[in-house]
């Protein structure tokens, strides 16, 4: 690691030499909370995202994970989905299931994803139904200050604009409050119809992690992490701050570079 872990009011900070190094510490991070979860609850709960992080925990399909990751007692979901058919490009689905889900023995029917046959608005209401479900029987744990889905862990991803999941800068969704799961049918990057945990789901979680890598993400890092004052706008990954859980960010030196908290020892 460049850097020990460096705890600040908006998060731990974990900046990784290069990516392999924070693939690594990353798919670690994954398997204790998994471990944790499991012998606490019995199960484990992951939201997943989409883009280049599916290829970050990679290593989860080679040994000595496959064979040691009770993966029985994982439950997949994803924090946002696009609104398009399960084997279209475009699919969070299809990134996690071929470079993930189809090369470990994770139970089918734990795996839940979005149905790909409904519009935008009744995917996301389906999918709130089925989390509420799930949370009914506690495969999803339950926040104790608010009727929110607890979920063991979220990863999430950023843009160079400073969104995570679906939830862009100066949209609506941002203020949502009440539903768990939204939609949005103008997202300034395509496709335009998704799906996306709302602020609220996120910053109940147990545990998040935003990784983040390469330096075109350095100056939204910057304004999601530093001390920038009230002038600046909010990006929604600073909104992203767990209520009762952990927050940690997987950086690479590039998208760490204009951190003002972290002084690099070349």
């Amino acid at each position: 690691m460049a850097l020990p872990g460096v705890h600040t009011d908006r998060g731990e900070l974990r900046v990784h030499e290069s990516l392999e190094e924070l693939s690594t510490d990353l798919v670690d991070y994954i398997v204790e909370l998994s471990e944790a979860s499991v012998k606490e609850r019995g199960v484990f709960a992951i939201a997943l995202s989409g883009g280049s992080l599916i290829g970050l925990i990679g290593k989860l399909c080679e040994a000595p994970y496959i064979k040691t990751v009770d993966w029985a007692k994982w439950y997949i979901f994803w924090v946002d989905e696009r609104v398009v058919a399960k084997n279209h490009a475009d699919s969070n689905y299809k990134l996690a299931k071929d470079g993930l889900l189809s090369k470990v023995p994770i139970v089918p029917s734990h795996v839940h994803s979005i149905n790909d046959s409904l519009s935008a608005e009744e995917a996301a209401d389906e999918y709130g139904f089925v989390i509420r479900q799930l949370v009914k029987t506690r495969m999803v744990s339950v926040s104790d200050i608010s009727d929110c889905p607890k979920f063991d862990l979220i990863l999430l991803g950023m843009g160079s604009d400073g969104h995570v999941a679906s939830l862009f800068p100066d949209h609506s969704v941002l203020e949502e409050k009440e539903e768990w799961i939204t939609f949005i049918t103008d997202s300034p990057k395509p496709p335009p119809e998704r799906i996306t945990f709302t602020l609220p789901v996120i910053n109940s979680a147990s545990n998040v992690a935003l990784v983040v890598t390469g330096e075109s993400k350095a100056e939204a890092v910057h304004l999601a992490i530093d001390d920038v004052g009230a002038d600046c706008p909010s990006l929604p990954s600073r909104m992203v701050q767990p209520t009762k859980g952990k927050l940690v960010w997987f950086l690479d030196k590039p998208a760490a570079s204009k951190l003002k908290r972290l002084e690099f020892s070349e």
